[in-house]
């Protein structure tokens, strides 16, 4: 079935009017939020690498300052980084970051990264202007892309007004004490001097503040995309609780289910049934009709996936299993015959183990018939079933109604068992039916019974 209100259940998505914006469940996002620590995780392991690589180039760099200075400030910024940053990637390996911190450690990263480039002019006994040129501002714009990872547009704002409210003061440092005189309009002097030109330092405030911008659009953007894409695997992964996970998977990754639109192939159908299951319904109290019906169902549907079969759909006690070609060209007949042969003898065993109970359990019956089937979606725009249809599966129906008739538990047609002995099927039927009279089919047909 692909039923909208279904859907809509399993990940509690709201409306196209109201967006994919937060009426998520809890374990959804819960993916997000691992996926958020991994990318923690990721933004402190590419920032201790930034402070490698300015520690490594620091060292190599020729130094011109002269030998009589004492005070180099760039190590101790540098080991400033250092520390707090492996700080926060091991406290990121071992809880989850709250917003705070998260809010805390970008102010710390371009507050160091600041005082890195405020430190230069010291380092280098230079007017303060000096620091202005220096190309380590291109580092924040990586600061504010790595929070682009989180998919979160607030982190990538806080940084980018961050960095450009860090660049001001910067500035206003060069101005405050020398005022006016150390600007130039002059753009040659600009470049070959300590004087600074205003309107350079703001262009460097505006690319920051459009970069971070466009980087909180397209996160917004992505965001919903994210949550979309979660909310649709979880979906995908609840719907195989409901469907089998070929039914789940086709309704996923369709790009429309129509009704009329139909494939056909060559499938063997198992169905099970429990014979007398209506009057134990009628005497016994629900709760244990449903706790049988349970038991039966987690009895045989691992021994029908394990031989290769997919759960079509519950009926009540009955149960529809499909073997197709297409998956398995050569064997389907063959893994379907087996599978009623291992589920017949599991019926058995699990009704001696039920004896005892509350609610004893009855005999398990089951039936195979194969031919051409067809796939496909049936009922109303707004209320569909993804199913199977065709004689194969009306035969296997009316084949497991018969086994009353014919005191079995499991029957074939001749044919299907014929078609599984091709295909290695090697199990030895208990006896041949010959011009057996089945209801509702026309005509006498060969059966074989299988247990």
């Amino acid at each position: 079935m692909a039923d909208p209100s279904i859907l809509r259940r399993l990940v509690r998505l709201p409306s196209r009017a109201r967006g994919p914006r937060k009426q998520l469940p809890e374990r959804v996002l819960d993916q997000v939020r691992q996926q958020q620590d991994a990318t923690e995780r990721l933004i402190g392991g590419v920032q201790l690498a930034i402070v490698v690589i300015f520690a490594g180039l620091y060292t190599l760099a020729p130094k011109t300052f002269s030998a009589e200075q004492t005070f180099a400030p760039v190590p101790f910024v540098l080991a400033a980084y250092f520390g707090f940053t492996l700080f926060r990637l091991g406290l990121s390996q071992r809880v989850r970051l709250p917003d705070w911190f998260l809010y805390l450690s970008i102010v710390i990263d371009m507050a160091l990264l600041f005082g890195l480039i405020w430190s230069f002019h010291l380092q280098y006994d230079q007017p303060a202007g000096f620091y202005l040129k220096a190309p380590t501002l291109l580092y924040v714009f990586i600061f504010i892309a790595l929070r682009a990872l989180r998919f979160e547009a607030r982190f990538v704002v806080v940084a980018g007004l961050t960095a450009a409210a860090g660049w001001l003061v910067l500035v206003g440092y060069v101005l405050l004490p020398a005022g006016m005189t150390m600007v130039t309009r002059d753009y040659v002097t600009y470049i070959t001097s300590n004087e600074i030109l205003l309107g350079a330092e703001f262009d460097k405030i505006i690319s920051i503040l459009v970069v971070t911008a466009i980087l909180a659009a397209a996160i917004v953007r992505a965001r919903a995309l994210l949550v979309s894409a979660v909310a649709e695997r979880t979906a995908a992964r609840e719907l195989s609780r409901f469907f089998s996970p070929e039914v789940a998977r086709r309704i996923v990754e369709a790009e429309s289910l129509e009704v009329g639109v139909g494939e056909s192939r060559e499938a063997a159908i198992v169905t099970f049934d429990l014979r007398g299951f209506t009057e134990i319904a009628a005497r016994c109290p629900p709760d244990a009709v449903m706790r049988l019906l349970a038991d039966y169902q987690a009895t045989l549907v691992p021994i029908v996936r394990a031989h290769g079969g997919s759960i079509d759909k519950f009926l009540g006690d009955g149960i529809l299993a499909i073997f197709d070609s297409l998956h398995a060209p050569d064997t389907y007949a063959a893994d379907a015959v087996g599978c009623l042969d291992a589920a017949l003898a599991a019926g058995a065993a699990w009704q001696s183990d039920r004896q005892a109970r509350e609610v004893p359990a009855p005999a398990v019956n089951g039936a195979v018939a194969s031919g051409t089937v067809v796939f496909g979606a049936v009922g109303e725009r707004d209320r569909l079933e993804y199913t199977v249809i065709g004689d194969a599966v009306n035969f296997a129906s009316k084949l497991e109604k018969h086994n009353a008739v014919a005191g079995t538990r499991g029957l074939s047609g001749q044919e299907t068992v014929e078609l599984a002995r091709g295909q290695g099927y090697t199990g030895t039927p208990a006896r041949r039916i010959a011009d057996a009279d089945v209801a509702g089919v026309g005509g006498s047909v060969d059966l074989v019974a299988l247990a």
